[in-house]
């Protein structure tokens, strides 16, 4: 499964973004999606997932009430809309997939088997 994010851009702190990660390839199921990101000279760190089955989400502390984590089901569409951005959310943003396997650990990033490319979030202050 290939997965493609976009939205990334530069943004002035407090401002907004909203990042999409759409599929590519053959249809597939999914037990859950996320978001991850990875600042300059940091490992990459969780920031938010959902659950297919019953649209549980999950939060970074850093992000929640903040950031917005939503999909499209028909689409296979993950979305994460950010508002009041910081410059300490600037970072790479991966969207990432668990389509063969699941345990229930959201926030692990061993649960996810596809992962995209990334796309770049630029907040300056």
């Amino acid at each position: 499964v290939q997965l493609q994010a976009s939205g990334g851009g530069l943004v002035q702190a407090g401002g907004s973004l909203r990042l999409s990660c759409a599929p590519s390839g053959r249809r597939f199921s999914t037990y859950a999606m996320a978001w991850f990101r990875q600042a300059p000279g940091k490992e990459r760190e969780f920031v938010a997932a959902i659950a297919w089955a019953h649209d549980e989400t999950y939060y970074a502390d850093s992000v929640k009430g903040r950031f917005t984590i939503s999909r499209d089901s028909a689409k296979r569409t993950l979305f994460l809309q950010m508002i009041s951005l910081k410059p300490e959310d600037t970072a790479v943003y991966y969207c990432a997939a668990a389509v063969e396997r699941y345990s229930g650990s959201p926030y692990k990033q061993y649960e996810y088997d596809s992962w995209g490319k990334g796309t770049l979030v630029t907040v300056s202050s």
